[in-house]
């Protein structure tokens, strides 16, 4: 459903704009697809920016309006990051939607994108009209954390070293994508403070006693080799929203839906179909 109102700032279709936030922060978004299709917003990953989404968006955009926009500190939205949290993302991407004129949305949150959906459907729930969580977690010590020797690798390797590990954890062998064409590596226009503001809101998230309030369909989606984020967080998520729905993915690492996406992305359209 779409709406508008007056005074909201209008980006059309395959478009890029700027917005004003409630505090003055400037937010870099982006449009996709037929202007008067479904509203479908798209949530990269932690310190990514909307490119995280190049060469997947498309898919959607038959069927979808898609929408996408930069999290403070990447891409296009820069300036003075302040406290921040999956909650004040998901904040973000709710005045995204007021200033497209859109009412509700489908979400589709992938990596810490979930983190931010799952805020979004709890704080925004009119917001939302079906979610779609893929490759995340609920956070907080109930969660399944990743390995301790994979954190100790990310945190350690500099360089070429970390952009081979950091790819081997997102791609199987099989995945012939270099890895300087990977949209999903990180962005690599960030500072070492940007960079580390994200990681503490994706490590601080935790929305375990709230995920029973999600009222939105929900699909939980997930590769059973992800060693970046395990997949028994597939599990709890599934356990702590009611009526959703898993699907695991066999031999899918953290990249899995963009490595799957011929059978990944159709299965989220026909969720999203059905949800409707």
């Amino acid at each position: 459903m779409t709406n508008t109102s007056e005074g909201e700032q209008q980006v059309e279709s395959g478009e890029s704009s700027t917005i004003t936030a409630r505090d003055g922060f400037e937010l870099a978004i982006q449009v996709g697809g037929p202007a008067e299709a479904p509203a479908l917003l798209l949530l990269p990953g932690q310190a990514n920016s909307h490119k995280w989404w190049d060469g997947l968006r498309e898919d959607f955009e038959p069927e979808f309006r898609t929408v996408t926009f930069d999290y403070r500190g990447t891409g296009g939205s820069r300036g003075e990051l302040g406290e921040l949290s999956t909650a004040s993302f998901a904040a973000d991407a709710a005045e995204v939607l007021d200033h497209l004129g859109i009412a509700s949305a489908a979400v589709y949150g992938t990596s810490m994108g979930g983190r931010v959906a799952q805020m979004l459907a709890l704080d925004f729930p009119d917001r939302v009209s079906a979610l779609v969580l893929a490759c995340t977690t609920p956070g907080g010590p109930h969660s399944v954390k990743r390995p301790r020797r994979v954190g100790q690798s990310l945190a350690r390797l500099q360089g070429k070293e970390h952009t081979r590990f950091l790819y081997g954890l997102f791609y199987t062998p099989d995945w012939s994508v270099a890895p300087r064409y990977s949209k999903l590596l990180g962005d690599d226009t960030m500072s070492t403070q940007e960079s580390a503001a994200h990681l503490r809101i994706s490590a601080n998230h935790n929305a375990w006693d709230r995920l029973s309030e999600i009222n939105a369909p929900t699909l939980i989606i997930h590769g059973d080799e992800d060693r970046m984020n395990p997949v028994d967080n597939a599990a709890l998520l599934h356990k702590r929203i009611p009526g959703s729905q898993v699907r695991i993915f066999p031999g899918g690492r953290h990249g899995f839906f963009e490595e799957f996406a011929e059978e990944v992305t159709p299965e989220i359209l026909a969720f999203l179909a059905a949800a409707s």
